[in-house]
């Protein structure tokens, strides 16, 4: 978590978000990774993100399980969804979301549109072409030597 926190302050010093990350195995860490929000034009270059990124080209799997993520801060609901995508095992977080919220990086919104019925969030979502699209998923679910992730 030291390292993370270093991490959270340089960003700060180097004109990113106070953010900080770090993935470990075996109490060596991997990965490094630090937000990078608006230095890269990036909103998805989050800590952990970029974090997972880079462990996953290291070990080079889309799997981290068996890895462990520490993150200056609760993750975020995108940065969640990531970690249970890449299978980490455990999660350490310094700072909680209100405490985030606090300075202005504020998640409620999304947490309160994920409750929501899919007709009445902030931003529309229109269903189309479902028919054309399920090809896709026919041809997918067909194949015999899919990688399942």
């Amino acid at each position: 978590m030291k390292r993370a926190i270093e991490l959270s302050i340089e960003s700060i010093n180097s004109g990113g978000g106070p953010f900080g990350s770090v993935i470990v195995k075996n109490d060596k860490i991997i990965s490094e990774g630090s937000n990078k929000v608006t230095s890269s034009n990036d909103p998805t270059a989050h800590g952990e993100i970029v974090a997972i990124r880079e462990a996953c080209r290291k070990v080079n799997n889309f799997s981290l399980k068996g890895l462990e993520l520490y993150s200056t801060c609760e993750p975020c609901p995108m940065c969640l969804s990531a970690i249970y995508w890449a299978r980490i095992d455990k999660i350490y977080y310094a700072n909680t979301r209100k405490d985030a919220q606090k300075i202005d990086f504020d998640d409620s919104l999304i947490y309160a549109e994920f409750k929501k019925n899919i007709n009445e969030r902030k931003i529309p979502m229109i269903q189309m072409m479902r028919n054309e699209a399920l090809k896709a998923f026919e041809l997918w679910d067909k194949k015999t030597d899919k990688v399942k992730y």
